[in-house]
């Protein structure tokens, strides 16, 4: 189901944003879950902002829907409670962390101490000029802008980490049987390292959140074709979904599409935040 969004003008950042997930051609269940944190008032805009959270419940393992589930709803709750004003770089870790200690302990009690339930995630915030990305696993975060798609997260896989570490092309790893063997994902070890980035964002930009059921059927051109031609995004995520399912299909499908409409920009002076003219 397509969920669009258009958020309230505020004087500092305006945005749109619409999502769906489906669960591919092959597979009767989807183990994909979204969510996400709309602002309510102004306040809530300088002092939280949005957030937006993919997960992917690790195909292979038992009670894969439910580690998603839980990652989401244990991210959203805790970006809830955390502080006015902190920064989410700070923030986005903890509570991916606490997502991570529940999934573990839930798995260890179901499996009577043999963790089987694991999930990637992707997490998004907003704030300001700002868009703070999180992750663990091979969910994206691309920034699609002046027509590029960049992916602003790097896969948490084995050949990911053969690729960087020069062992192996990037057209040996695409063909590799463990492309799809992950080095991190939520809900496997009691404590995850969660790779965290910040980056400036624009009017126009195109935030694109997704798994790994989209993002193995489609190029970075596709992407940025679809994403950044300032379409409607809900006809865009559906367009996105269809071209995956139609290239492959075998494994779930989930998007989310946040368009920056306008942005004021701001410094940091002595731990205040001022804008810039």
């Amino acid at each position: 189901m397509v969920r669009p969004f258009r958020v309230f003008a505020v004087p500092m950042l305006d945005v749109e944003f619409a999502q769906l997930s489906d669960p591919g051609t092959l597979r009767d269940h989807n183990e994909d879950y979204l969510g996400y944190i709309l602002p309510k008032s102004s306040e809530e805009v300088r002092t939280r902002g949005w957030l937006f959270v993919l997960a992917d419940g690790v195909g292979g393992q038992d009670k894969g829907e439910v580690a998603s589930r839980l990652a989401v709803e244990k991210v959203t709750s805790g970006f809830r409670s955390a502080a006015a004003g902190e920064p989410p770089l700070t923030v986005l870790p903890r509570i991916i962390q606490a997502a991570n200690g529940q999934i573990y302990e839930s798995g260890m009690a179901m499996m009577r101490g043999c963790t089987r339930m694991a999930t990637t995630i992707v997490v998004c915030a907003l704030r300001f000029d700002r868009a703070t990305v999180a992750h663990a696993g091979d969910s994206r975060c691309y920034l699609v802008r002046q027509g590029r798609a960049v992916a602003v997260t790097r896969d948490h896989t084995v050949t990911s980490e053969q690729m960087r570490l020069g062992l192996v092309s990037s057209k040996e790893a695409t063909a590799a049987a463990t492309s799809h063997l992950l080095t991190r994902s939520l809900g496997n070890e009691m404590f995850l390292s969660v790779e965290t980035s910040e980056h400036q964002i624009f009017a126009g930009d195109v935030l694109v959140l997704c798994s790994d059921g989209l993002h193995h059927s489609l190029s970075n051109l596709d992407i940025a074709r679809v994403a950044g031609n300032g379409s409607d995004l809900a006809e865009a995520a559906s367009e996105l979904v269809t071209l995956a399912k139609e290239r492959d299909g075998s494994d779930n499908i989930s998007v989310q599409l946040i368009r920056v409409r306008d942005v004021e920009r701001v410094g940091m002076y002595r731990g205040r935040h001022y804008k810039i003219h």
